[in-house]
């Protein structure tokens, strides 16, 4: 038998269990579906995090993480920035639906301040956005990126369009960018640079 790799192992789980807390939340959460699909046993998983608990907290913190590592703050473009945050959350909605679940269920979770947070803090800070200040501006572009995903469903249907459409999700990311765009450089009227060229949403 192979030697246990405790990182591959820990890694599994954390994937594991950041799909099963995005999808149920703390309390509807189960380890044993988190085992079996990591692959290992409820014993291995609460020698690694403890408890449920910890192990919620693992899962959130390692959401919020990937999130930062793979949309990183962009001090020199804001408003790219944001339409970039508004395409994560369209490919992965977990690192969203996971804090929210923690806003409700764990807010001292929630409420830790994250290493992610304080840095994108730092990398904004020196951000031209008078009279916002780093921490407001961080809160306006998240709040602008997310809205459209936190949205009832009934309002986005109530123009009788389809929420879904890509052309629909197209005109709210451009929103979304344009937003950010007047925030941060008051007065600009060229925002079509926003969007990736052959940019599409699944």
């Amino acid at each position: 038998m192979p030697p246990r790799d405790a990182q591959a192992t820990k890694a599994r789980i954390l994937q594991a269990a950041v799909a099963e807390f995005a999808e149920h939340g703390h309390a509807g959460g189960r380890v044993e579906r988190i085992a079996r699909e990591a692959g290992t046993n409820i014993r291995m998983i609460y020698a690694y995090f403890g408890n449920k608990d910890g192990l919620f907290d693992a899962a959130l913190t390692s959401a919020i993480q990937s999130m930062a590592a793979r949309v990183p703050p962009r001090p020199d473009d804001l408003p790219a920035w944001a339409g970039e945050l508004f395409d994560y959350h369209q490919r992965e909605p977990a690192a969203l639906r996971i804090n929210m679940w923690a806003q409700l269920e764990r807010p001292q979770a929630a409420s830790e301040p994250l290493e992610s947070y304080l840095a994108k803090t730092t990398a904004v800070a020196g951000t031209d956005s008078a009279p916002l200040t780093a921490v407001d501006l961080l809160v306006f572009i998240y709040a602008v990126s997310q809205a459209w995903y936190l949205t009832p469903v009934g309002l986005l249907k109530a123009d009788g369009g389809d929420p879904q459409a890509p052309e629909r999700i197209a005109a709210h990311r451009d929103a979304v960018i344009t937003a950010v765009t007047r925030i941060v450089q008051p007065g600009s009227t060229d925002l079509t640079r926003q969007r990736p060229e052959g940019a599409h949403h699944d």
